[in-house]
């Protein structure tokens, strides 16, 4: 399903044991050198490659943050279905234009935006804000239109943004970032206003990262997997001269030179010989969904893991992520450290396969309406069905990871955040078919 940041089909590429029971999810606390996160959207300086100041060394064996105070309990989910009455087939994402929540915009696979309005459960059908099914190469599992976002000041501009996989001129599989234009008499997307900003190569069918969003800073971000196939047979993960396994960030608003996009100037490798200036943090190996906590700005990920671990980041500037010498706290055999060291930051989190074997990353709750589950994050695992939350503070766990959910049938591919903070998530139901329906629910406490 997710192509290019969920393993939709993770047996392609890793084994997994396909008995979801006893729950050893590890918990590992960012030790006092990345006690103090830097938000990604508030920018620190550069660290030093040789010893990154916001990173911590390689822990050998998992341990659990330790508890300052008794944090409020974390509630137990419900959900319930919007709009059950539309067919939505591979729906992979929704997201919110600024300012309105009355339109939820459907991200389907294959290359559609539908339109739903949340609220009407009567609807038979939802009209159809973009076709691109002809730019998009949607052949592989985890290929396909990964991601939508719209600008921050799109009631002026009307722009929106798109991350796809595509075949090039010469038949070569890209990763495609591009900005579009919405009519504003419609409201519908104009068709050929597409411009595409950046293309990445991509050599394989899978590990396309996958979600395109921006920060308070107003910079566009954007996570690249690590180019696919399995053990990350370029070592893209730790290389600064690719775009792959990174998160990068781009200035949209102010291009420069033959650029159609700005490189920030607080961007931490634009002065390092040899690295690409975009890059704003590496060694991850196929991130599908990022968010930022809107009261924090801390930019939360979930990193699809390769044999044996699935993790939960707080990204940084200028932060290694260990991949392909680690996968989540663990040595990865055949894995290289790379040039630039291997200090290497920890995730919040990570859980064995015996407890899921693809994460979806959501989202922290800071939604008013549903005070027991402000400062959750919420996410999820495609295959065993799970939703966790837990806790924490600048990157130190204070409660949790608990499963606050089992969806059974329904397959979380993603989540999604109104602008009143109520969160959705995203569905398949019962399987990964490439005619799968899906489903969007919204998310609330149980009691």
């Amino acid at each position: 399903m997710h192509r290019a940041g969920l393993e939709l089909l993770p047996m392609r590429t890793k084994p997994r044991n396909s008995v979801i029971n006893s729950r050893t999810i590890a918990v590992a606390s960012l030790i006092a050198a990345t006690a103090s996160l830097a938000v990604a959207a508030l920018p620190s300086a550069p660290p030093s490659l040789a010893a990154p100041a916001t990173t911590a060394p390689v822990l050998k064996s998992p341990t659990q943050a330790v508890k300052a105070a008794k944090p409020a309990p974390m509630p137990k989910l419900k959900l319930q279905r919007v709009a059950p009455e539309v067919v939505l087939r591979r729906p992979i994402q929704v997201v919110f234009e600024p300012a309105s929540d009355k339109r939820m915009y459907v991200v389907e696979q294959a290359g559609r935006i539908l339109v739903l309005d949340p609220t009407n459960r009567e609807a038979k059908e939802a009209p159809v804000f973009l076709d691109m099914r002809k730019q998009v190469n949607s052949r592989g599992n985890e290929e396909g239109l990964l991601s939508v976002v719209f600008h921050p000041d799109f009631a002026k501009n009307h722009f929106f943004f798109t991350y796809y996989t595509a075949m090039n001129a010469d038949n070569k599989r890209v990763d495609v970032l591009s900005r579009w234009s919405v009519d504003k008499e419609t409201q519908v997307a104009q068709p050929d206003s597409e411009s595409i900003l950046l293309t990445v190569d991509d050599p394989y069918s899978n590990h396309n990262g996958g979600t395109v969003l921006f920060g308070r800073d107003g910079m566009l971000y954007l996570s690249c997997g690590d180019g696919g196939a399995a053990n990350d047979p370029l070592f893209s993960g730790q290389d600064l001269g690719s775009l792959l396994a990174k998160v990068l960030r781009i200035d949209v608003d102010h291009p420069e030179g033959d650029r159609p996009y700005g490189i920030p100037k607080d961007n931490p490798f634009i002065s390092v010989p040899g690295a690409r200036p975009e890059i704003w943090a590496y060694g991850l190996r196929n991130v599908w969904r990022m968010s930022f906590d809107r009261t924090t700005g801390e930019l939360w990920a979930g990193d699809v893991g390769q044999n044996q671990y699935e993790e939960v980041d707080v990204v940084v500037k200028g932060g290694n992520y260990g991949w392909n010498a680690r996968e989540g706290l663990h040595e990865f055999g055949g894995g290289q450290p790379g040039k630039f060291g291997s200090d290497y930051i920890s995730p919040i989190v990570e859980y064995s396969h015996s407890d899921g074997v693809s994460i979806t990353g959501g989202y922290v709750s800071r939604c008013a309406k549903y005070p027991t589950m402000d400062g959750i994050y919420l996410y999820a695992d495609l295959v065993s069905c799970h939703i966790w939350g837990l806790r924490a503070d600048k990157g130190a766990l204070l409660a949790g990871p608990e499963v606050l959910l089992t969806t059974r049938n329904q397959l979380p591919t993603s989540f999604g955040e109104a602008n009143d903070g109520s969160l959705y998530l995203v569905t398949f139901e019962g399987s990964q078919d490439p005619r799968a329906k899906g489903a969007v629910w919204h998310i609330a406490p149980a009691q």
